[in-house]
């Protein structure tokens, strides 16, 4: 008997209910990776073919890592948030020191002008992905221990904006622009959801939204992407090439798109067709009806992070989550607008679905981190429970009158 309670008791723990948020922001990251496995098989059988490669070799690199990444999401889901606060300034001077890989001789390597993956075993990962939710933690942490002080901007900027400066500034050392953008969307998130004053707040906007303008200014190769996204008269075989084949491939799927496998563009027309530029074979295969329904699903992912953030008491739950959506979200937005031609090219890939193992695991991580402050939310129970716990302590009650 007492066995059997015991085994009631630990099942009844696993299987323990989760607020409707875990839920949603659960399944939203694993349809969207799953969506992605397939994007990635079709826009890379092509090109392996061709070359006569194995058609399947990119959805089995990116397999690997969706089979390690959903696990790993889960098991952090199950982490307390006090051992979140613990890690943030370790985790934080770790995936700053694995950053800074990038500049060794013989391990950093430089893909199209920018230095920022490491080469190992034959694995090429980007550090900076992991950055983004170290210093998310980072932020969080230390926004929440100065709550009663975010009156002050001195107390806000110190040491927020000199060690945010610092991380950011050795992803920026490797010329990777996009991922300092999205970096700096990071640290504004955490600000914002921190509650400090808007004064405060617009100080650092404006230093920011000046930073990335001079960093743009200051480099011929992307002031040249940028002038040929506000000209319409740009050069077609050169800065124009990518962009207008983006176009092209979600201009040719129509509503109901060409079916899965029949992209004409990834025949060595889009030349990132597998990675920045994987929402122009979706809209080119499924539609205009396979790209409302990724819209939706990030919406529903954005929906479960904000009513986090809207329920929890707790300042550095809030925070960080802010962070992370913004992060999530913001890069999703920024990815889709560079396809549309709303944005210039910005090499910031599509959270779960472009290819990249590295940014794959690292979403799946920071939902991870997510799914463990959802499961702070309280949890309603069913009425029909409470009314019949209710009623034996009510006879209970007339018995012993």
């Amino acid at each position: 008997m007492s066995g059997g309670l015991a085994a009631r008791v630990s099942l009844g723990r696993v299987w323990a209910p989760v607020p409707s948020e875990f839920l949603l922001i659960s399944s939203t990251a694993i349809l969207l990776t799953g969506f992605g496995l397939v994007m990635v098989l079709s826009a890379t059988t092509a090109s392996a073919t061709a070359e006569g490669g194995n058609p399947f070799e990119g959805l089995l690199k990116q397999g690997v890592f969706a089979v390690i990444g959903v696990p790993l999401m889960f098991v952090a889901s199950r982490f307390p948030v006090g051992f979140w606060k613990k890690i943030a300034w370790p985790l934080l001077g770790l995936a700053t020191a694995f950053q800074l890989l990038v500049f060794v001789p013989g391990l950093g390597v430089e893909i199209l002008g920018n230095r920022n993956w490491i080469s190992f075993a034959g694995q090429t990962v980007q550090p900076s992905e992991f950055l983004k939710l170290a210093l998310a933690l980072w932020i969080g942490y230390v926004l929440y221990r100065k709550q009663t002080l975010l009156g002050l901007w001195r107390h806000v900027f110190i040491p927020l904006v000199p060690v945010s400066a610092a991380v950011i500034a050795t992803v920026m050392a490797g010329s990777d622009l996009g991922t300092v953008m999205i970096m700096v969307l990071v640290v504004l998130g955490g600000l914002f959801f921190s509650g400090v004053r808007l004064r405060i707040f617009v100080l650092p906007l404006l230093a920011a939204a000046g930073y990335v303008a001079y960093m743009a200014v200051a480099s011929p190769n992307r002031m040249r992407r940028i002038m040929s996204f506000a000209n319409e008269d740009c050069d077609y075989f050169d800065e124009c090439y990518q962009a207008m084949h983006g176009v092209f491939g979600l201009a040719g799927g129509g509503i109901f798109g060409l079916g899965l496998g029949n992209s004409k563009e990834k025949y060595g027309w889009l030349p990132a067709r597998a990675n920045d530029y994987i929402f122009a074979i979706v809209g080119e295969e499924v539609g205009l009806i396979g790209c409302v329904v990724i819209l939706a699903l990030f919406t529903l992912f954005a929906v479960g992070a904000f009513h986090i953030i809207r329920k929890t008491p707790d300042p550095f739950i809030r925070i960080v989550s802010g962070g992370i959506t913004v992060w999530i979200v913001g890069q999703a937005l920024i990815n889709i607008g560079v396809v549309l031609r709303i944005f210039p090219v910005l090499g910031v890939p599509l959270p779960f679905m472009s290819q990249g193992g590295t940014a794959l695991l690292s979403v799946l991580l920071a939902c991870g981190v997510l799914l463990s402050f959802a499961r702070t939310l309280p949890t309603s129970a069913p009425t029909t429970t409470r009314a019949s716990n209710a009623a034996p302590r009510a006879g209970r009650g007339k018995v012993s009158a």
